[in-house]
């Protein structure tokens, strides 16, 4: 493949899969390495496609989730033509999303099939869920020629801007005078994943008096829960709440000066593992035997309930058990084993940036 030539993804509409597309862009790059990668995605995506390495341009979607808007999608389109790509993968399963692709003469074409897609994709693979349990295998699948041995995907790495950070630091008045653990409570895709705020807080609870200080992160949604849980510790306890008062790009720079993270299955739980921190994902409705947190110092804690897991965004039966039911106690002893594994790494790489 020529320097000059680019090849264009079609990105999806979820924190937590645009994270995941990443292992996808390092196939590609080790596959075609003098080729620009660039990315379509929703224009809240940005803060992340920015921060990999792999990707040369971030292109904005003028067209929101679930419309069609032809004329918005063939203008772009044109527009993108102009730009010669040889190859293009459609990550959604929509019929609208391989759209673009398709209006811009892009030569190959690759997705799942999905909506039934024909003509507008022509490289069209038949999903074996068998196969790829992981969502991460059925994105970086499409790199590889049909029924090919799939090898183990990259782990997403996320480049945090740090060029900003100490301005971000005093922007949002925190310091790493202590370790940091972030605890990200939300989970935008319902209740069914979101762990009860006095588990958190009995987790912040006992790494506060190991000598931590906690920062909470997540949308504005989630300013309730992250109220809760700092209602629940001491009036004095180091604790900043940092949900609904960042961006999506200064919450990933803040972050990365973690030295640990617990969260839900949410995308911020993505976030944390590509940027390489020791991580407890917490599942409730969901299973990490589909999509689990990519890194190199990831656990998971989840029972073993007969009803999970379920996918539901509310639980069907009313009691949430799965969540409920699963003690902060199993979550702190996934957590002291990662740091114990870590040697305390990332803890004095972090503390270090307060010097």
């Amino acid at each position: 493949m020529a320097a000059s030539e680019r090849i264009l993804i079609v990105g999806p509409s979820w924190v937590g899969d645009m994270v995941m597309a990443q292992s996808l862009f390092k196939v590609l790059r080790q596959q075609y390495s003098d080729a620009a990668i660039d990315v379509l995605a929703p224009a809240w995506s940005r803060p992340i496609t920015e921060r990999m390495p792999e990707v040369a341009a971030s292109i904005d979607m003028p067209v929101g989730h679930g419309k069609v808007m032809l004329k918005a999608r063939w203008q772009l389109a044109r527009s993108l033509a102009k730009h010669n790509y040889s190859r293009a993968y459609v990550l959604p399963n929509s019929l609208k999303s391989a759209l673009i692709p398709a209006f811009a003469g892009i030569p190959v074409r690759v997705g799942w099939r999905g909506e039934m897609r024909y003509g507008l994709l022509n490289d069209i693979r038949k999903l074996d869920p068998i196969r790829y349990p992981l969502m991460v295998q059925r994105f970086t699948a499409l790199a590889y020629a049909p029924g090919a041995y799939l090898p183990k995907p990259p782990e997403p790495r996320l480049v945090a801007q740090q060029d900003s950070v100490e301005s971000l630091r005093e922007r949002y008045g925190v310091n790493l005078k202590k370790p940091v653990l972030s605890l990200c409570p939300g989970a935008e895709f319902g209740p069914a994943k979101q762990w009860p705020a006095p588990h958190y807080a009995e987790v912040a609870k006992q790494m506060i008096a190991r000598g931590w200080q906690v920062w909470i992160f997540g949308s504005a949604k989630d300013q309730p829960v992250a109220a809760e849980i700092a209602q629940l510790l001491a009036t004095d306890a180091p604790v900043v709440s940092l949900a609904g008062k960042t961006t999506l790009a200064d919450a990933i720079d803040l972050m990365s000066l973690s030295s640990a993270a617990v969260s839900n299955d949410s995308g911020l739980m993505h976030i944390a593992a590509a940027l390489g921190l020791p991580l407890v994902g917490v599942y409730g409705s969901t299973s990490p035997g589909f999509t689990p947190p990519l890194g190199d110092a990831v656990a998971t804690a989840s029972l073993t309930l007969d009803c999970q897991p379920c996918f539901a965004r509310e639980c069907p039966l009313g009691h949430k058990r799965c969540l409920h039911d699963l003690p902060p106690a199993a979550v702190l002893a996934q957590l002291d084993r990662l740091l114990a594994d870590n040697k305390g790494s990332v803890i004095e790489s972090n503390m270090s940036s307060a010097q």
